[in-house]
């Protein structure tokens, strides 16, 4: 495809908001790529005489667990405007305070990092990827202050910017309106490939799709890779009915393919930061796997970045985020990512995945769809050195919501006869929440609770009990979606793989030299929990016979209701005499109907046939 904005103008054509007085400045230097570090220099005046109090974030957009970027600081040095230098101390474990100033404060500091990903930062001789949280310290008291940061790459290094912050006549000089925005924009430096294409944006003028990819790829890679999301981008603008309001005129995937980099993707207000240490863009099945995190992250920038749950706005950058609903923030971002990629032409998968994974689940006997979410500052990249329950007792709100937007869908469908569907339901979310917009970039005026999401499910099907029942059972509650029935609508069956096979249970198991170690936790709810199965223990026979794999994997010769004696070692050498009483077994299977109905092919291609005009 050819480039409808040359590289040359990657810099944003928009020029940013004036600068109010005395932004906060920032310079950052690289002196020493080579060793995973960079110089950052951070100038605060009209102080007045109060101390200032800099903070490293603990917490970042689009992650919701607590991450320590202090840790990575060294060398702090203060001095106030004559150059005098001044003495810090640290009253918490982020952050630095620095008094007997004479209003004005240049503080000083290297950080390392090494982790190319859309949560940390990382230097190299190839690039500097910079999440802001990780790199920034910031001015406590003054989040409302513009900021203006300059970027200075090594000598020789050809690296250019990739950023939503707003450009100046300086290609490396870049302003944010307040700090919400600037810890909301992810920068890479880099010697980039740069492709751009424009599409109707909200106010009818065209707005640039910009990638910045720092990967193996050619130009005509990119140039491919930027064709292919074109179309996912106008899929994911027909379903909300319009583009948000990109403040700075365009909106920018940061593509890092770097094989020692670490597989993410991360949502920002008017970019993304993507990661894949396996993606080659030379060839079309790289290209075709870059799509499915490229799909995902985009659709974000209405559900999450405008459209925002209550607990997330404003985001606090110095504690964990919990909030309600990533059950719809991810989980239906989750679901449409795919969906999207097939109205789009570039896959035929329908995304129904997440039922199976939620009918089968053992979390849901455990917490509902919003608890599944508030659980998420433990579980979302969350570290803890004791060992946790999460593989029996928690299902990802990404995976949860993707089956609740599958069947909500299917089922809005379904009752209406097609009138009413769930591109429905978010296009109203975005009127009633993420269109109103915020008083300023990176602000969100209306952020939706629960309660918000139940009343306009109401107001679309025009049914309080059916909505209110919707949302007791399925979202609040912990019914499973009757999801077979609503498959069939659409040439699709749900069963039970093997219906007559005795089952005990699926869990982490391993041979040893005298049974069977279990190795993981033991699902609720499974014939291996009844009969007191559990990690740290270890088979030493089945049905008299000594325990190994070959005999586990037997049991499903037999008929469920059958009971079978097992002998267990705990951990302290005791041994224990059970009886495994075997059930069928629950794995499912979806597959296509080998000749579906006019009907149902009708009802397939209203779901996943295009929208894009």
């Amino acid at each position: 495809m050819p480039r409808l904005l040359a590289a040359a103008a990657f810099v944003l054509l928009t020029s940013g908001p004036a600068l109010a007085q005395a932004p906060i400045s920032y310079r950052v230097t690289v002196p020493e790529p080579e060793h995973h570090w960079l110089q950052v220099e951070m100038t605060v005046s009209d102080l007045g005489a109060e101390p200032l109090r800099a903070r490293m974030s603990r917490s970042s957009p689009g992650r919701y667990a607590v991450h320590e970027f202090a840790k990575n600081v060294f060398f702090v040095e203060a001095r106030d405007g004559a150059g005098r230098v001044l003495r810090s101390d640290r009253p918490g474990v982020d952050e630095w305070r620095v008094a007997g100033h004479d209003g004005t404060v240049r503080l000083t500091y290297r950080i390392f990092g090494d982790l190319p990903d859309g949560t940390y930062m990382g230097v190299d001789t190839t690039h500097a990827h910079l999440n802001m949280p990780a790199t920034f310290m910031w001015a406590e008291g003054f989040e409302r202050r513009p900021i203006r940061v300059t970027f200075a790459p090594p000598a020789g290094s050809n690296w250019k910017v990739g950023t939503q912050l707003f450009p100046t006549n300086d290609p490396f000089t870049f302003t944010a309106p307040n700090l919400q925005y600037f810890l909301d924009s992810p920068t890479e430096l880099a010697d980039a490939v740069v492709s751009a294409f424009t599409v109707p944006g909200a106010s009818g003028q065209p707005a640039a799709i910009r990638l910045f990819v720092h990967s193996d790829g050619t130009q005509a890679d990119v140039d491919v890779l930027a064709g292919m999301v074109r179309r996912i981008v106008l899929e994911q603008i027909a379903v909300f009915g319009e583009l948000p309001p990109l403040e700075p005129g365009s909106y920018t995937f940061l593509l890092d393919y770097v094989p020692w980099g670490d597989g993410d993707g991360m949502e920002h207000r008017n970019s993304t930061s993507i990661s894949s240490p396996g993606v080659s863009l030379r060839t079309e099945e790289g290209r075709m796997r870059a799509l499915g995190t490229i799909s995902h992250e985009f659709f974000h920038a209405w559900n999450v970045e405008r459209i925002r749950p209550v607990g997330l706005e404003p985001f606090d950058f110095t504690r964990e985020n919990i909030t309600c609903c990533l059950w719809l923030a991810e989980g239906f971002t989750q679901y449409y990512g795919p969906l999207t990629i097939t109205r789009a032409g570039l896959g035929t998968a329908a995304p129904t995945g997440a039922a199976v994974a939620v009918l089968t689940g053992a979390g849901r006997e455990v917490r509902s769809a919003v608890q599944m979410s508030e659980h998420a500052p433990f579980a979302d990249a969350g570290v803890s050195v004791d060992p946790h329950d999460r593989s029996r007792t928690f299902i990802s709100y990404y995976t949860y919501g993707a089956a609740i937007a599958l069947g909500l869908d299917l089922s809005l469908r379904q009752r209406s006869g097609g009138r009413e569907t769930l591109d429905d339901y978010m296009r109203l979310l975005w009127e009633r929440h993420g269109k109103p917009g915020g008083s300023e970039p990176g602000y969100v005026a209306r952020p939706y609770s629960l309660a918000d999401l139940r009343n306009l499910l109401a107001e679309l099907t025009g049914d309080r009990p059916w909505s209110d029942a919707f949302f007791d059972r399925y979202v609040e509650g912990r019914d499973a979606m009757a999801y077979a029935p609503l498959f069939a609508e659409a040439g699709f069956r749900l069963e039970a793989r093997s219906p007559n096979a005795g089952w005990a249970g699926a869990f982490q198991m391993q041979d040893g030299n005298d049974g069977l170690a279990v190795t993981g936790l033991v699902p609720f709810a499974t014939p291996a929990y009844a009969a007191g199965i559990d990690q740290g223990d270890v088979i030493v026979s089945i049905d008299g016979q000594p325990a190994t794999r070959a005999s586990w994997a037997a049991l499903g010769q037999r008929r469920p209701g059958e009971s079978v004696p097992v002998t267990i070692r705990r951990r302290d050498g005791a041994m224990v005499t059970s009886r495994l009483t075997l059930t069928a077994n629950p794995t499912l299977s979806i597959s296509s109907e080998p000749n579906p109905t006019p009907a149902q092919q009708a009802f397939r291609q209203a779901w996943l046939g295009s929208k894009a005009r």
